[in-house]
């Protein structure tokens, strides 16, 4: 693919020279408008690929691309605002951009029902759809659209809260294998029914925040035999009675991916069913879920795919750590706000696990450098890792990642309050490959180290302020003790809701 940041450059030598160039990248380029796009369409016809997001192009753009791109299949109109939805006209007039299969008007705002209309009347063959980011979405620009699309095969609308079962019934209409929507509270259990009905070739379900979808939605979607990823993340309703029986199901022994966050009804009854059906599984997200403790993470030891995992703000233990350590394979792991684990689990954890590349242990105030030195030592694949809120680490963990961990991308020590400067030179020294650390509140980490040590990496953040309260520790790494007693946010929705 070629790709472009600007457009600066002599358009007058494009022509001719770009007759064979398939893809194109335009994506953020500023300067781009409708005569530089005129010089591109005459010596870029082959095109099948084009990426406009974030552009100025106007409805002279898209008139030029019905006109010069006959055989245009991938379009990304994303962010674009100068178009209209007469603009969307030009793309299915004369020969136009009929073979167009891949859609992108994320975050289109100024289109209404009768520009989606429009696209439907000239371009029926699109089968991946993305319409994320458009909060004025109604169920009349999906139904406009399907009269004539049916041959949609994925959707995908996050952040568009006016969406409703009405949107389902009409997609209803067309063979779905991915649909995504988040952020909604209009959706109920009856689009799952509609997709359990209409969709049984459905693989990918994302619906993510959706406060009305219950247990129910989750049993009525546990016929369909080729589901391989369910994303229910925030669907705070859902519970071991809608997760048992879909696990239970038809697709249980096929899962790869599975993502529960914040579904804090959820109990190790779910977790034990999961790790005796799910033995596909490579991704399991059970962020939140407050209610799982050793007794389910034990159980998850046993599922040999597992991969990565993220059990952050669970009861986890040493205990539930150690059985994790035996599984052997896990390259991703989460444990930020798990209270009850030491540096001995970690420790436990590492000794069996050496293809570990992704760690992230944030706000675990009660682990120490001897955390780290077990990753650094046991797991030298390291790239990715996050200690940020850990006030007992010292520069002596530094050390540790930067003798042992040379394949590190990415770091965050964010309140890690006790690093000095000689952390940096440490990271400077043995982590060359390092792109971005973070380094907000480390207040014994001078500006004039960040800017000796970090001027070659992709990006840092970095401030000498003393951590926030909500990080649980003062300036000195004391432990605050709140005397408010907090409810989650979950918790407080449900509460409302009675």
């Amino acid at each position: 693919m070629f790709a472009l940041c600007s457009v600066r450059f002599d358009l007058s030598s494009w022509e001719g020279e770009c007759r064979n160039l398939q893809e194109l990248n335009l994506s953020e380029c500023q300067g781009l408008n409708d005569e530089s796009m005129r010089v591109i369409s005459e010596g870029c016809r082959a095109l099948l690929y084009l990426n406009l997001s974030y552009t100025d192009i106007t409805n002279g753009t898209l008139r030029l691309l019905s006109s010069s791109f006959h055989n245009l299949q991938y379009l990304s109109l994303a962010h674009c605002r100068k178009f209209t939805d007469k603009g969307l006209l030009y793309l299915g007039s004369g020969k136009g951009c009929h073979k167009l299969i891949y859609l992108d008007l994320s975050g289109c705002i100024q289109i209404s029902v009768d520009g989606f209309r429009n696209i439907a009347n000239g371009c029926s063959r699109i089968q991946d759809l993305l319409i994320n980011k458009m909060p004025a979405l109604t169920d009349g620009c999906i139904q406009a659209l399907v009269e004539k699309c049916r041959q949609i095969t994925s959707v995908v609308f996050l952040d568009s809260p006016h969406l409703s079962d009405t949107t389902f019934k009409a997609l209803a209409k067309c063979k779905l294998v991915k649909v995504g929507i988040e952020g909604n509270n209009q959706i109920t259990d009856l689009s799952f029914k509609l997709m359990s009905k209409c969709c049984p070739y459905i693989r990918h379900i994302h619906v993510a925040d959706c406060h009305k979808i219950t247990d129910a939605g989750l049993s009525m979607i546990s016929p369909l035999k080729h589901i391989l990823v369910l994303n229910v993340a925030d669907c705070i309703r859902i519970s071991d009675g809608g997760v048992r029986p879909f696990v239970q199901g038809s697709s249980g022994a096929k899962l790869r991916e599975l993502n529960l966050t914040n579904c804090i009804r959820v109990t190790d009854a779910s977790v034990t069913e999961i790790a005796q059906r799910c033995h596909e599984l490579t991704y399991l997200n059970l962020r939140y879920c407050e209610n799982v403790t050793d007794a389910g993470i034990e159980a998850l030891g046993n599922i040999s795919s597992l991969i990565s995992l993220d059990v952050s703000g669970t009861s986890i233990s040493d205990t539930g750590l150690r059985a994790l350590g035996r599984q052997g394979k896990i390259k991703e792991l989460s444990l930020s706000e798990c209270k009850n684990i030491s540096d001995t689990g970690i420790q436990e954890f590492c000794k069996g696990t050496k293809h570990l590349e992704r760690c992230r242990v944030s706000s675990c105030p009660q682990l120490t450098d001897e955390a780290v030195r077990a990753m650094a030592f046991h797991c030298r694949r390291l790239t990715a890792v996050s200690i940020a809120g850990c006030p007992k680490m010292t520069d002596s963990c530094i050390q540790y990642l930067a003798a042992a961990c040379h394949y590190l991308h990415f770091l965050d020590v964010s309140g890690c309050i006790h690093l000095t400067d000689k952390a940096l030179k440490c990271l400077w020294k043995g982590c060359k490959q390092l792109q971005i650390l973070k380094m907000l509140y480390c207040r014994n980490i001078t500006k004039q180290a960040v800017l000796k040590y970090t001027a070659k990496l992709e990006k840092q953040e970095h401030n000498d302020a003393d951590p926030p309260s909500w990080l649980g520790y003062d300036r000195d790494g004391n432990i605050l003790t709140f005397t408010m007693e907090r409810t989650s946010e979950p918790e407080q929705i449900l509460q409302n809701e009675k």
